[in-house]
C-alpha cells in the first residue's frame, strides 16, 4: 500500500529534507493547475512559489508555513521556480533554486533566512557560473559545502559544454547522446564559498561508473543519470542518488570522495504513478527516511504531484532497501 501524502491541500514535489535544530524540515517544489500541454521542455511544470513543511516526528503532523519565496521576489527570475534545496551555515539559512533567467536558460540562485521555515530573501542576481537544475546542497563533516546539480531534457545540462561556458540553444528538449560505446552526460558538482552564496572552485563532473569502472554509457537509460541529484553521508561513506528520467527509477552510487568517482549500486525505488520522481534521504530521530513524489492524488496528471516519505535501512553491506514495514 502506497503512503499518504504528507499534505493534501497543495500539490508537491521534489522534496528535499533536513533535520535542523531536531525538526525535520522539507523543502518542496509547489505544483500548480496550468493548462500547459506537456512537452519535453517541461513547460506544464508551471510552478512559482515555495513553501516550507516540517514535522517534530516521523508520523506528524506536518506544518505549513506558507509561502517563503515567489519568482517575482526573484531580479533575475522569468518563470518555473523548480527543486529547491537547503543548507545552514554559519547561522544561517540558504535556499537553492533553479529558475529561468529572463533569456528563458536556468540558472540557479540562492536565498537567506534567519529561520530555517524562511521566509528567505534572494540575492539579487543568479549563482556566477551556475546553469541547469536540481541543486542539491551537502556540508559535510568538516564544514566544506558542496552544490550538486543538472538535469537534461528540459533541464537544459545537453546544452552546455563541458566547463558550462557556451550554451547551445538548438539542444534543447528531449535531446541527450545516444550510440554505440556514447558515454553519458553526468551530474555536475562545485564547492561553495564560505558564505555559501557562490562558487570557490571550477563546475566539475561527477563521474558514475558500472561494476567494470568505466562511465555509464549514454544508451543505459535504466542506469544513467537524468536528474534529481542527491548526497548523504552513511558510515563514512559517500552515497549520491538520482532519478533516471524516463525509465522511471530511483537510484544510487557511492564513493569516498564527494567529488567522486562514485560506483552504481542498484536502485531504491521501482516507478510510481506519475511520468517521473525526484527525493531526497535524511535521517530523523534515529531511521533514515526516502522523501519522494507521485501523482496518485492527482490520479496520474504529471504536473500535480505530492510529496510522500518511507522508512529506509541500510544491509551489513551498505546497501540501501525500502523498509519491509511502513
Amino acid at each position: 500500500m502506497s503512503p499518504q501524502p504528507l499534505v493534501t491541500h497543495i500539490y508537491t514535489a521534489d522534496p528535499s529534507a533536513h533535520v535542523f535544530n531536531n525538526r525535520l524540515y522539507i523543502y518542496p517544489s509547489h505544483d500548480r493547475e496550468t493548462d500547459i500541454q506537456f512537452n519535453d521542455n517541461g513547460d506544464q511544470y508551471d510552478m512559482n512559489d515555495y513553501h516550507v513543511l516540517s514535522m517534530d516526528s516521523a508520523s506528524g503532523p506536518v506544518t505549513d508555513h506558507g509561502v517563503v519565496l515567489t519568482a517575482a521576489d526573484v531580479p533575475w527570475v522569468s518563470k518555473q521556480l523548480w527543486a529547491p534545496d537547503a543548507a545552514t551555515k554559519n547561522g544561517k539559512y540558504y535556499l537553492y533554486f533553479p529558475a529561468r533567467d529572463k533569456k528563458g536558460i536556468f540558472r540557479m540562485g540562492v536565498a537567506v533566512a534567519d529561520d530555517p521555515a524562511g521566509p528567505f530573501t534572494a540575492e539579487k542576481d543568479y549563482i556566477p557560473g551556475s546553469f541547469s537544475i536540481d541543486p542539491a546542497a551537502f556540508v559535510d563533516d568538516d564544514g566544506q559545502a558542496y552544490l550538486y546539480f543538472g538535469g537534461i531534457w528540459g533541464g537544459q545540462l545537453q546544452c552546455w559544454n563541458e566547463e558550462g561556458t557556451v550554451f547551445d540553444p538548438a539542444m534543447q528538449g528531449a535531446v541527450e547522446p545516444k550510440g554505440d560505446g556514447v558515454r553519458a552526460l553526468v551530474p555536475r558538482v562545485a564547492r561553495l564559498s564560505e558564505d555559501m552564496l557562490r562558487f570557490d572552485t571550477e563546475v566539475k563532473g561527477l563521474e558514475i561508473l558500472g561494476e567494470d569502472g568505466e562511465r555509464i554509457l549514454a544508451d543505459d537509460h535504466e542506469r544513467r543519470f537524468f536528474e534529481a541529484a542527491w548526497m548523504h553521508k552513511y558510515n563514512g561513506t559517500y552515497y549520491f542518488s538520482y532519478s533516471t528520467g524516463d525509465t522511471h527509477f530511483l537510484a544510487y552510487a557511492t564513493g569516498e570522495s564527494p567529488w567522486g568517482p562514485f560506483t552504481y549500486r542498484g536502485r531504491i525505488l521501482e516507478p510510481v504513478v506519475g511520468w517521473t520522481t525526484h527525493h531526497s534521504i535524511a535521517e530523523f530521530q534515529g531511521k533514515w527516511y526516502l522523501f519522494y513524489h507521485d501523482c496518485e492524488m492527482s490520479k496520474g496528471v504529471s504536473h500535480l504531484r505530492s510529496v510522500k516519505m518511507r522508512e529506509i535501512v541500510y544491509d551489513d553491506k551498505g546497501d540501501m532497501h525500502l523498509a519491509e514495514k511502513q
